[in-house]
């Protein structure tokens, strides 16, 4: 460990844990330099824990220019510039972001503890409200009083019977004995195993944009998928996003969908099914955040998917893990911070009254960051040996390597964005002008940038260019 980085144990720890979980050479993340001291006020680690991630991102876009251009570049990655971009990297200019959550979703008290409704998504909202019978003129009033006639459990099984999303506060405590949190403890980081060999593939010509060249189809939602696949449009990848028709996500989508072609498809349509299949043929990555199952219905099962495409790096998310009885339980970074007992854990140790959660939804932000990573080295591995691989990650394993790691300081005054944090251009996004935060990434001779401003989803045609 270099001496500059003496002050940042915490960072380079999980760097390696994590690189460990991508299957890296160690080289790579010897030298990565590591600026500042800033800390987000969390009782975990989150601001080393963000700078890991983004670590682990230069060391697979360093390990992928030494192969294709045989020289190392050397990596830094600031720290308080990494904790930034887990909260939002866009500041619009003369318009406002939309809010980032439905007025129902959030804590509530029942008879027996706390817990979370998760209400973004019409479909959910109306899961939850079906389940408390508050169809007509729901208020969030009205739901305070509905949800302290149920015991936690309960209403958690009940919304989630109903096809919503809840989660019942957890300690760290009743996690690990929980049936789902003994599960995820087996599991590791990242499950990565190389599959079929794929024709000849052809790396990029320009040391600047690593991943020029390559295309990504994108079917994922908030928030840890789009991440990924904007840390991939950022080195010159060609990311096609795919969503249903009537789908939106209003808060977020200017954040994500920068450097991103956007396109929908009817998948209930024979003719859009094969459409789809027609967009994977013709990709490099798969990067997918369907519950387990999802894509099999689809006729996209993972040997279908490989036999479309061989040598594909399929790269698959799910929230509570991918064995045990919650595996195939819908699931969102809130809800994974409220089951896990990070929530629990920031209420009792910060003497609040209610849930206290980490500042930042760090498990999304995190998990897209490894699986952006592990697409990186996927391709590596493609073109040294034509394999293509398939990886599984999920949000509760995540969790687990957060909460394991170094305490956080809670009272540390973390100061919010300023003038310098930002980019000198103005980003002209389909939504109005805004300024983008600066890379927490700093790559000699290959910048992270995107060619694209944020857009619309449905924008753009599903095809590719």
């Amino acid at each position: 460990m270099s001496t500059s980085n003496r002050t940042h144990v915490v960072a380079q720890n999980f760097t390696h844990a994590m690189w460990n979980a991508l299957g890296g050479n160690v080289d790579f993340i010897n030298e990565i330099e590591f600026l500042g001291d800033a800390e987000l006020p969390a009782v975990f680690s989150v601001s080393d824990f963000a700078a890991a991630t983004f670590a682990v991102v230069g060391a697979a876009i360093s390990e992928l220019v030494q192969l294709q251009f045989n020289r190392k570049p050397s990596i830094t990655v600031d720290k308080r510039l990494a904790s930034l971009w887990y909260g939002w990297s866009i500041k619009p200019i003369g318009w406002n972001m939309p809010s980032a959550w439905d007025a129902i979703a959030g804590d509530y008290l029942t008879k027996d503890g706390w817990i979370r409704l998760h209400t973004n998504a019409p479909h959910h909202r109306m899961a939850a409200l079906s389940t408390l019978r508050l169809l007509d003129q729901p208020s969030k009033e009205k739901v305070v009083h509905a949800v302290a006639q149920w015991n936690a459990d309960e209403l958690e099984a009940a919304v989630i019977s109903a096809g919503g999303c809840a989660a019942t506060m957890r300690s760290m405590q009743d996690w690990r004995l929980h049936p789902q949190g003994r599960s995820v403890s087996t599991e590791p980081l990242l499950a990565i195993q190389a599959t079929s060999l794929g024709a000849t593939l052809n790396g990029s010509s320009h040391r600047s944009r690593p991943l020029q060249g390559l295309r990504v189809l994108d079917l994922t939602r908030v928030l840890a998928g789009p991440v990924a696949t904007r840390v991939l449009a950022g080195y010159g990848a060609e990311v096609l996003r795919i969503d249903p028709l009537d789908w939106d996500e209003p808060g977020v989508i200017p954040e994500v969908t920068v450097g991103k072609r956007c396109a929908r498809l009817d998948l209930r349509e024979t003719a859009a099914r094969e459409q789809l299949q027609q967009l994977l043929r013709q990709a490099h990555i798969l990067i997918h955040g369907y519950r387990p199952g999802a894509l099999d219905r689809l006729g996209l099962d993972a040997k279908t998917r490989q036999q479309f495409c061989p040598g594909l790096i399929d790269i698959s998310l799910d929230a509570y893990g991918w064995t045990g009885p919650w595996r195939d339980r819908r699931g969102f970074d809130s809800l994974v911070q409220m089951s896990s007992g990070i929530a629990h854990a920031g209420m009792i140790q910060l003497n609040k009254d209610r849930p206290t959660p980490l500042p930042v939804q760090a498990l999304d932000h995190a998990t897209g960051y490894l699986m952006a990573a592990a697409a990186i080295r996927g391709i590596t591995q493609r073109l040294s040996n034509g394999r293509g691989s398939e990886v599984h990650a999920s949000l509760a394993r995540t969790a687990q390597l957060l909460v394991e790691g170094a305490s956080g300081n809670p009272a540390s005054n973390f100061q919010k964005a300023d003038e310098v944090d930002y980019a000198d251009d103005i980003e002209n996004t389909e939504f109005g002008p805004a300024h983008r935060l600066r890379s927490a990434l700093s790559i000699s001779g290959t910048p992270m940038y995107w060619d694209r401003p944020a857009t619309q989803l449905g924008s753009a045609n599903p095809q590719w260019l």
